[in-house]
């Protein structure tokens, strides 16, 4: 694997030279950038997929729009349509992508969301449609230059910080580590509970970045919530996945139960072939002691097939997830002083 790493670096050096010279030409003007006019929270990473953007997104909505009208604005990965829609409780993943439709079945449409592949012509479109809008909070757009927002969130994995990560293709960065530089906060996800001060701080010693502006996070696991067949107690879980990076969620739920894994690419369009498939993996354990778990992202894609690939005749669950921040106040304190600075 290391052999085959070295010979993929002079791949990552003419990635670095392409993504380089775009960078450069947003810092000179000579690509143009709009910047948006009012409150705006970018959330994003450096690498590709899996740090657990959603989660920090939700939470921030969680935070604001209670006291500013928000609109979450999200490209809609993997939707089968383009250009500008609004998200609402009857849009579908394929037409939205599934963590658009989780923003808006989570906060049952208290917060606009909406889809759109090109973010200036989203902001533009938000305000041109909701005037009064107060704030846009940016999913995933740490590399969509094309709009510049107030204020900067990255998210790096705890696992696999940015700092110890490489340039696509021998690593995952999208762009080089040095696009640190264009955040205010850093946000170190999936941080283990269990995690002491000095790992901690070499950590932040790693990612040469201001120190009062890195933030911890873990992941908090909510009760699992059945979408099939309820059944009283279980023992064994067939854990279907079609997100980034589910080993998180298998080593929290492979502590209490046996567990069985399905996995499938990230963002994956589930089949009714692929259902049968998780049906017979089922029916071999002939057992009343056996759930089907699967994310809650997921279960954005799975649940308008409930009746049409026999769902509720089976136990499926899906399981939330949100997150908590260490130094809350502080971070809070952060977000609340930019959103209601005039």
């Amino acid at each position: 694997m290391k052999s085959l790493r070295f010979l993929l670096f002079p791949f990552a050096f003419i990635y670095l030279g392409i993504t380089s010279v775009r960078n450069l030409f947003y810092n000179l003007g000579i690509f143009k950038t709009l910047i948006i006019p009012k409150k705006s929270i970018c959330v994003g990473n450096l690498s590709v997929g899996g740090t657990g953007k959603t989660p920090h997104v939700s939470y921030l909505a969680e935070l604001l729009s209670e006291s500013v009208e928000t609109t979450i604005l999200s490209r809609g990965y993997g939707r089968n349509t383009s250009g500008f829609l609004w998200v609402n409780s009857k849009s579908k993943a394929s037409d939205v992508g599934d963590e658009p439709l989780f923003y808006t079945h989570s906060f049952n449409e208290k917060v606009h969301v909406a889809v759109c592949e090109k973010r200036a012509v989203g902001v533009q479109k938000i305000y041109e449609t909701v005037p009064e809008n107060e704030l846009i909070i940016l999913d995933d757009a740490f590399q969509h230059r094309a709009v510049k927002a107030g204020l900067n969130i990255l998210i790096t994995d705890f696992n696999k910080p940015f700092s110890s990560d490489y340039l696509m293709p021998v690593g995952t960065l999208r762009e080089s580590r040095s696009g640190k530089n264009r955040a205010d906060i850093i946000i170190v996800s999936k941080t283990p509970s269990n995690c002491n001060e000095s790992i901690k701080n070499q950590i932040i010693k790693s990612l040469n970045f201001n120190p009062d502006s890195i933030f911890f996070s873990q992941i908090s696991y909510e009760p699992m919530i059945p979408f099939g067949k309820k059944i009283e107690s279980f023992k064994k879980v067939i854990l279907v996945t079609g997100i980034a990076n589910p080993k998180p969620l298998v080593e929290f739920i492979s502590k209490q139960y046996e567990v069985e894994e399905i996995t499938f690419g990230d963002h994956h369009a589930f089949s009714s072939a692929d259902i049968l498939r998780i049906h017979q993996k089922f029916d071999t354990f002939a057992s009343d002691e056996t759930i089907i778990l699967t994310t809650e992202k997921d279960y954005m894609r799975l649940k308008d097939y409930t009746s049409e690939w026999n769902l509720q005749n089976y136990p499926w669950y899906f399981q939330p997830i949100t997150i908590e921040i260490e130094n809350e106040k502080q971070f809070k304190n952060l977000i609340n002083q930019y959103v209601n600075t005039i």
